[in-house]
């Protein structure tokens, strides 16, 4: 069934200007000649762009940065991966994510701080790095996840040889729009490797208990690596091998929920030759590759991916994504703002 096209409202045009200007002295603005940009029919006008930021083009920019800016003028070297739909300056990659590069080079210290967004780090290249979460220090290596929860301390450090980046993806649009975001600085911590959440959440379905007593925890495992990630993929693709789609949800192992309440996180697995078509939902998301190359169709743009590199979808889109190996799996990690949408009531999918 075909649905109805809307009615036609009035315009400001038809406004007298003495009339608006009376209305604009007080606060007050008419909307109905806005009604249907507020309200667009049957589905949501996006600002998002579907939009890929290939890592081959940013890394010398932000070696470069790494040249320009030492680390007590930035406190976080970042480059910000900014949707062109949102406006560069509003550093925005869809309506609820921030995403950034950023990079740290041997030897330097981004000082503690907290601050009230969500944040996680997917390590993108190098390796003797850290990130410490109120005093846990967890490696970062390819393809890890790591969470600093809001109003978490964390700092990085590098004791290693070669620079180190990281895709960092925070809830910091829809902070800011609530005019709840803030910073505070910190004094350096000694990061301690233990105790360690993940060697206490190394196994599905098994939890700490000491002496029988449960410790309530919202955010009980920090760091997800990639190597655990990457061969409970592969065991589920074994293990079913005519599932759909070869994905794991990053959790809180204590009650399963979404690790954050804003931002989902998950890990995809296309499996050599693989299409997956996504079907049309109403969160934006952003995919960034782990391993493999291939491409990827949103609203009829077609986009070439590889190791690294990350793009984003506006919501209301189907999305289908194509494996270029007919060989070699490829594996990416998704970040979509479908908590968002279900805590509201918004939450949809079209097929």
């Amino acid at each position: 069934m075909s649905l109805a096209p809307l009615r036609a409202l009035g315009t400001m045009e038809e406004l007298p200007k003495d009339y608006l200007d009376n209305l604009f002295a007080t606060n007050l603005y008419p909307l109905w000649p806005s009604l249907r940009a507020v309200l667009p029919p049957h589905k949501p006008t996006a600002k998002t762009l579907p939009t890929l930021w290939e890592y081959q083009d940013v890394r010398p920019l932000l070696m470069k940065a790494g040249e320009l800016t030492p680390m007590e003028k930035a406190e976080r070297r970042v480059l910000v991966l900014s949707n062109p739909g949102h406006g560069l300056a509003n550093m925005q990659a869809t309506p609820v994510m921030y995403l950034g590069l950023q990079l740290i080079m041997p030897g330097e210290l981004a000082p503690n701080h907290r601050h009230t967004p969500n944040a996680v780090r997917i390590i993108v290249e190098g390796e003797g790095a850290f990130t410490g979460v109120n005093g846990e220090r967890c490696p970062m290596e390819r393809g890890d996840l790591i969470l600093t929860p809001s109003g978490r301390w964390h700092e990085h450090g590098h004791d290693g040889k070669s620079p180190v980046t990281w895709l960092d993806v925070l809830d910091l649009p829809l902070i800011l729009g609530l005019e709840a975001s803030y910073l505070e600085e910190g004094h350096d911590v000694k990061s301690a490797p233990l105790p360690a959440s993940t060697s206490q959440y190394s196994a599905a379905g098994l939890a700490p208990a000491p002496l029988f007593e449960r410790v309530q925890n919202t955010h009980p495992l920090i760091r997800f690596p990639w190597a655990r990630t990457k061969a409970g993929l592969q065991q589920l693709a074994a293990a079913d091998p005519g599932i759909k789609a070869v994905q794991m949800a990053y959790v809180n192992p204590e009650n399963g929920a979404d690790c954050f309440p804003t931002i989902s996180f998950s890990a995809i697995m296309l499996r050599p030759g693989e299409t997956l078509n996504i079907p049309e939902r109403s969160p934006a998301a952003v995919f960034h590759i782990v391993e493999g190359s291939g491409s990827v169709e949103i609203r009829g743009q077609k986009f070439d991916w590889k190791e690294a590199d990350t793009f984003c979808s506006p919501g209301f889109s189907t999305i289908s994504l194509k494996n270029a190996s007919a060989t070699a799996p490829a594996y990416m990690i998704v970040a979509d703002e479908s908590p968002v949408h279900k805590k509201l009531g918004l939450y949809e999918v079209r097929n």
